[in-house]
């Protein structure tokens, strides 16, 4: 406007034309300043344009895969059951994931990080991108169907809400969860957590078990791990109400005889523990038997456990 003297609607069409490249003649013929003036407009405004409209298409066609690699996730995520669901992709996530992974249990991973979800995708986990503290998010999670919650995001607060989601929507959901100061493990509990879990009191236990005693610990974290015992692990098989267990004593249950499995715990529906327990205790429903055997043979338990009488 101010190089040619032109009017606002002039310039404007000239303008439209230059960056358009659509070749139309010019409405004025162009002083030298003006040429100038559009020799810089071409050589930026187009690349301007062209970059503008290549970044919204590539953010279109991202958003477009997100939505259709989503939908892909939740359909594959809502043919599983008895799932677990991890909360959070930090240190202590990726360590649960990894150990899940390894024994082969499905689980789903819920975390908002951008890099955390390429890093998911090129491990081949299952996951959820987005907020555990909104319903959808843990919905899609398929939370309805899962067998455990574990929620491991650094902060507290945010723990208490999942948790306090968690339960809302799964009221028999066995949640756990981490605190990471020792005021929040009552908050946690009485938003729902089954077990709350302080990574520095564990950490310190642990480290004070290797002091003073260093074989046992070696020995119950090969049991746990199940490391240099011939495949033995230690793991647990709860009796539901109905099952072909409930009412059996430990001796008539076949545990040693054909399963070849040694009962090392019975922990009560109200919580009571009993070790070694002897041949003529009852198992009830409700109770979760502790169990040392081979992989095979506890699976076959848990299978004979579900049934009913």
């Amino acid at each position: 406007m101010k190089i040619e003297g032109w009017g606002f609607l002039d310039s404007l069409y000239m303008t439209v034309l230059t960056l358009s490249t659509v070749g139309f003649r010019e409405v004025y013929p162009l002083s030298p300043a003006g040429k100038i003036f559009a020799i810089f407009l071409i050589a930026t405004g187009v690349g301007a344009v062209a970059f503008t409209v290549r970044t919204a298409g590539r953010v279109m066609l991202e958003n477009r895969f997100s939505i259709v690699f989503r939908r892909r996730m939740v359909k594959t995520i809502g043919k599983l059951r008895g799932q677990y669901i991890i909360c959070g992709f930090g240190r202590m996530g990726r360590v649960i994931c990894q150990e899940l992974n390894e024994k082969g249990y499905p689980f789903v991973v819920v975390d908002n990080a951008e890099n955390s979800a390429d890093e998911l995708e090129r491990l081949g986990y299952l996951f959820i991108r987005g907020d555990a503290t909104v319903d959808e998010v843990l919905v899609d999670a398929g939370i309805e169907k899962a067998k455990g919650l574990v929620t491991v995001v650094t902060n507290d607060t945010e723990n208490v809400f999942i948790t306090l989601t968690a339960r809302g929507l799964n009221p028999k959901l066995n949640i756990v969860s981490r605190a990471a100061s020792d005021e929040s493990v009552q908050k946690l509990i009485r938003a729902g957590a089954n077990k709350v879990v302080t990574p520095y009191d564990l950490g310190g236990f642990r480290i004070a078990q290797a002091v003073l005693r260093p074989t046992v610990l070696d020995f119950l974290e090969s049991i746990v791990d199940n490391k240099e015992l011939g495949g033995l692990r230690l793991d647990e098989v709860h009796v539901p109400p109905g099952s072909r267990l409930d009412g059996i004593k430990v001796a008539d249950a076949g545990l040693r005889k054909d399963l070849n499995l040694m009962v090392v715990a019975i922990k009560s529906g109200t919580g009571g523990m009993a070790f070694n327990p002897s041949s003529g205790t009852e198992i009830k429903a409700g109770d979760t038997l502790v169990l040392l055997g081979h992989g095979p043979d506890l699976e076959r338990l848990e299978s004979i456990s579900q049934k009913a009488r």
